[in-house]
């Protein structure tokens, strides 16, 4: 066995948040597949170093299960700044433990885990005090979300430069810090695909009915039917909602959710009725909560078309708008769909004068493993329904195409790294 081609040479070149090494040392000698971004909507498998070990509370993950996400493809469109050519892709994986570092207390060679999209630490604030993780001090280098936001989210897996430019899992291997808060261990009684979706979308989802603090007896209506709206639905019925309406531009979407969850209500938003009064029809004053599950590049207005094409503005605010004409008056909208910066024409007049509230933020993932993996265990939640396509990962630039594209009937797409 030759000895480790290690690249860069010393620790001193590789790039640092405030409280850990974010660029890995890697063995040359022994290659990897990877899912690259090299522009808009070009995405390319190529081989790369294998990571190792670089501070002593890593772990280096074989990835058994890798998924693309719908905010995959504000990146794919290069909706999202910070990205870089060669930078890997993906945010959602799991895989066994291969290689821990000698400070790492609860995770072993062979442990077969989840690793969550958001990378906490075991020190700062608001990892320690608040429990979100997503907004973690020590993980993100980036100054220029500093300067944008007034303050860095957490690092992130897979999620370009503005949330610290960390190689992401749609890769055979994977370095992840901070091992034992990134990670969840898992029973080898429950498999990949009914646990692989921990690491973002259920737990987003949940954070969705959480921040709308969805309660017994609500009605719920959801902008965006894809893998993040229906599990927010999913969230919001074990919560005891009364009513939930799944509002998608895709029939074959609302069908599919429909197959799946015979207690939601859908619209079809591409009609030439406006969703206000499709779902002033089904519950007149409005629902009690709308939670928004679309995200940036997705416009209904010509204005806001224009208004992104000659960049003045990076987000549309047109879902948003509509949430605040539909939802009723005192409720609350919930915002987990992603966003980057700015946005022209927000109806801040109609939002107070509905005494409306609104919070958003990227999931903690963290936090929510507690309440979510039980229930996976007890029988009482199986994300896995959202699954549509199951490809090697040689295929992943194709997958990119067709979800993007929204053929196949596609809805959620999971890679295998190591599959032929």
């Amino acid at each position: 066995m030759p000895a480790p081609a290690v690249e860069p040479t010393s620790k001193v070149e590789l790039r640092r948040a405030p409280g850990c090494t974010i660029e890995p040392l890697r063995d040359q000698n022994v290659r990897m597949k990877a899912v690259e971004w090299h522009g808009k909507r070009d995405m390319r498998v190529a081989q790369r170093g294998k990571p190792m070990i670089t501070d002593p509370h890593d772990v280096v993950i074989k990835i058994t299960a890798s998924a693309i996400c719908g905010s995959d493809l504000h990146l794919y469109h290069g909706y999202f700044p910070g990205m870089q050519k060669g930078d890997v892709m993906g945010h959602e994986f799991m895989g066994i433990v291969e290689a821990v570092g000698p400070q790492v207390k609860d995770r072993r060679i062979g442990d077969r885990v989840v690793v969550c999209f958001d990378i906490g630490c075991p020190s700062c604030v608001f990892c320690t005090k608040h429990k979100l993780y997503s907004s973690c001090d020590n993980t993100n280098d980036s100054k220029a979300m500093e300067k944008l936001y007034g303050d860095r989210s957490s690092g992130m897996f897979g999620y370009s430069h503005m949330t610290g430019g960390w190689d992401g899992g749609q890769a055979q291997y994977v370095r992840v810090p901070f091992a034992d808060v990134n990670t969840i261990k898992v029973p080898d009684s429950l498999s990949d695909l009914k646990v692989l979706f921990l690491s973002d979308i259920m737990p987003t989802g949940w954070h969705g009915a959480e921040m709308g603090q969805v309660s017994e007896g609500q009605t719920v209506a959801i902008w965006g039917c894809g893998p993040v709206g229906q599990l927010a639905a999913v969230s919001c019925h074990i919560k005891k909602a009364s009513r939930i309406i799944l509002i998608d531009e895709e029939q074959y979407r609302l069908d599919f959710a429909k197959k799946h969850l015979p207690y939601v209500e859908t619209i079809l938003s591409s009609t030439s009725e406006p969703v206000y009064d499709q779902l002033r029809r089904l519950i007149p004053e409005g629902p009690d909560v709308g939670i928004e599950c679309v995200g940036v590049h997705y416009t209904k207005s010509i204005l806001h078309k224009v208004e992104l094409a000659v960049m003045l503005e990076t987000d549309p605010c047109d879902v948003l708008n509509e949430m605040i004409k539909c939802v009723r008056k005192g409720g609350i909208i919930s915002i987990i769909g992603a966003y980057a910066a700015a946005t022209n024409g927000y109806m801040i007049g109609a939002f107070m004068e509905k005494g409306m509230r609104m919070a958003g933020g990227q999931c903690p993932v963290q936090k929510y493993w507690p309440t979510l993996l039980p229930l996976i265990e007890k029988g009482e939640l199986d994300p896995s329904f959202v699954i549509t396509h199951e490809v090697p990962i040689d295929k992943a630039p194709e997958m990119y195409k067709i979800f993007d594209e929204k053929k196949e009937g596609v809805i959620k797409v999971v890679l295998r790294p190591h599959a032929v």
